[in-house]
Formats: structure tokens, C-alpha cells, sequence
């Protein structure tokens, strides 16, 4: 069960980083021009969702810090790792669903 937990944290928060980086230097996320259906949102509230990578980085170090906390037994971890978890349930379609699987691995694991 760590070892899936493990997966999907450092799935989530890495893609999180790298995405937000990579936007930072090139001006796009990876993948399509446009950015996925989460973007719609931030449009609708007159923030542009290009402007966004330093969010990104920083939900992706939360998910590896509480990960790592989690990991190492730290009580405060799982709380942490399951408040980013549903502060990234917006992050369509990939963190929503890396974020429902987390939390499930999070209610379901012996930590």
C-alpha cells in the first residue's frame, strides 16, 4: 500500500512541478496549446492559466513534502497529504483523478 501511495504522490506532485516549470520557460503546458478543461475556471474569473506555474510548482512540492511526511510517520502528513490531495481535486482531468485515487489510498492505508 506505501508503494502505490508512493506512485501516485510522486506522480501527481512531479507532474505538478515539471508542468509548472515548464510553462515558466516555454509559455504552454505539455501537451496541447490549450490547456485542459481546469483552465475554464481561472479563464471565467479573469486569470490567465498561463500565468499559473508557480502555483503548480508549489501544489507539486506540497504533494512530495506531505508524501514524504506520510511516509516516515509524521502525523501531520496524512492530514497535509489529504488537504492538497482535495485542494488539487480541480486540476482536470489528471489530478482529479490521481487526487481520488490518493485519498482513497490515504483512507484505506495502515500509516
Amino acid at each position: 500500500m506505501k508503494i502505490l501511495l508512493a506512485l501516485v504522490g510522486v506522480l501527481a506532485g512531479g507532474w505538478m512541478i515539471v508542468d509548472g516549470v515548464h510553462v515558466m520557460l516555454r509559455g504552454k503546458y505539455i501537451g496541447p496549446e490549450k490547456p485542459g478543461p481546469w483552465s475554464i475556471l481561472f479563464v471565467k474569473l479573469g486569470v490567465d492559466p498561463f500565468r499559473l506555474g508557480p502555483l503548480f510548482v508549489a501544489f507539486g512540492v506540497l504533494w512530495i513534502v506531505f508524501l514524504i511526511a506520510t511516509l516516515t510517520g509524521q502525523t501531520w502528513g496524512k492530514y497535509g497529504a489529504a488537504a492538497v490531495a482535495i485542494a488539487s481535486l480541480w486540476y482536470l482531468p489528471l489530478g482529479t483523478v490521481l487526487s481520488i485515487a490518493y485519498l482513497a489510498l490515504l483512507y484505506f492505508a495502515r500509516l
